[in-house]
């Protein structure tokens, strides 16, 4: 699969991302002008940031963000929010905590809040911040994403202590979703290296800030 990596294959495989607390207006005016340049999928956004003018390009906002610690509710009425203001993906966080205990029947409740609260054409993506689970954690919390109705498992929020996505978490994803929901890679990717490794354990999906800097790394054709 590496050797056909190509430019444009992976850009359309990128979530532009830009969470930064201290991000303005002008800054997402400027991410989603890059994407559109780079041929990204699409650009990912705070919720607050929405609306946006970002034609040909889809918009993501995040739900639950960085923590998990919101309420379902709130992460449900937040993605609704994002939703009615022109966003086409939701990117949740999991009450990590619960994931830590073993308690996935909240986990199952927190995601499955959120999918009711937006459209069935809204793509969701759980992020489970996996450098703070176990294996068994990250297994069972995909097995709740999926029985959700999720379209996405996601590695991580790119702002935990713990560190972001690995090679091996994105392979335990992709080997327990097996092809029925995507995985997205999200969280100290930083050059074309670290990419194609993701791409080939089992990544659908990348979410990056530096993207351009990944990008140089593959070739034009």
């Amino acid at each position: 699969m590496s050797a056909a990596l190509t430019r444009a294959r992976v850009a359309a495989m990128v979530d532009h991302t830009l969470l930064k607390p201290e991000a303005t207006a002008a800054d997402v005016a400027g991410l989603i002008a890059e994407g559109r340049e780079l041929g990204v999928y699409s650009v990912c956004v705070s919720p607050s940031m929405l609306p946006v003018r970002a034609e040909g390009l889809h918009v993501a906002a995040v739900a639950g963000f960085p923590s998990g610690k919101h309420h379902s509710l709130v992460k449900a009425a937040e993605a609704r929010l994002a939703v009615q203001q022109g966003a086409h993906e939701i990117d949740m966080v999991i009450d990590i905590g619960a994931a830590a205990a073993g308690d996935y029947n909240a986990v199952l409740a927190d995601i499955l809040t959120v999918r009711e609260g937006i459209d069935d054409a809204t793509v969701l993506k759980v992020i489970l911040e996996t450098a703070a689970l176990t294996d068994e954690a990250i297994v069972e919390c995909c097995r709740s994403a999926e029985r959700a109705g999720a379209h996405f498992v996601k590695t991580s929020t790119g702002f935990h202590p713990a560190g972001g996505a690995s090679v091996a978490a994105v392979r335990l994803m992709a080997e327990t979703v097996g092809g029925r929901l995507g995985v997205k890679a999200s969280g100290g990717i930083r050059d074309a290296e670290t990419a194609r490794a993701m791409i080939e354990a089992g990544a659908t999906r990348l979410g990056l800030s530096g993207t351009r800097a990944v990008l140089d790394g593959f070739p034009a054709a």
